[in-house]
């Protein structure tokens, strides 16, 4: 996993409530379990015009020109603006992939559905929950500034908007040291190698006959 210290990016505004994760990411997509190759098909009913199958060759599809994300100005977007409730529905850790994959590494909203909040932190996507006035403001200041970037240092909890006001944020202390070391569920196993290389080799001197 990458590691989330400081990003400076391009902001978009995804202006709907109650986003679930078949809008990120759409039931038929999710047969592979690969972590990669997810972001040519993120919101993928929002984005084309016709109907998405694995193994399209997407560059040639039918594009929704009113779609945020088509939208020149929202090109190379890695923060996304959410409203209430995104990442409801059903728990499909796809839908951190395809975010991650498409290039976002941060959301900012007033609010997540649970379990799509704990999945973004293990792969790489850090989601922000500000007040709903904070997150207006947000949207207003994106829509009416083309190039609208926004700076959030995890390491500070701090967003900070283009006419430099702060805006702190919390997060998790575990939570946080993982996104910036770049540790998930595996790296964090592996911190432990050594121990678990030494309990391997003691219960085979000890138990020879539960190898043989």
């Amino acid at each position: 996993m990458k590691a989330f210290t400081v990003l400076e990016g391009l902001a978009a505004p995804l202006d709907r409530a109650n986003v679930d994760t078949d809008a990120i990411i759409p039931k038929q997509f999710l047969k592979s379990i690969k972590r990669s190759g997810f972001g040519p098909n993120l919101f993928d009913e929002w984005r084309y015009l016709d109907q998405g199958e694995p193994g399209q060759d997407c560059a040639a599809r039918p594009r929704n020109p009113d779609f945020v994300l088509n939208k020149s100005r929202y090109q190379g977007a890695q923060i996304l603006l959410t409203r209430d409730n995104f990442g409801c529905g059903s728990s499909r850790e796809h839908a951190p992939w395809a975010l991650e994959d498409f290039g976002i590494r941060c959301l900012i909203g007033p609010s997540f559905a649970d379990i799509f909040f704990n999945n973004c932190f293990k792969n790489g996507v850090l989601p922000i929950v500000l007040p709903a006035e904070q997150v207006d403001e947000l949207f207003r200041q994106c829509e009416a500034e083309e190039g609208y970037r926004l700076r959030v240092d995890l390491q500070a909890q701090k967003v900070i908007r283009p006419d430099g006001v702060e805006i702190g944020f919390e997060v998790d202390a575990f939570r946080k040291e993982c996104l910036l070391n770049g540790w998930d569920d595996i790296g964090l196993t592996l911190l432990h190698a050594d121990e678990i290389r030494a309990f391997e080799a003691k219960r085979r001197a000890e138990h020879p006959y539960y190898f043989s």
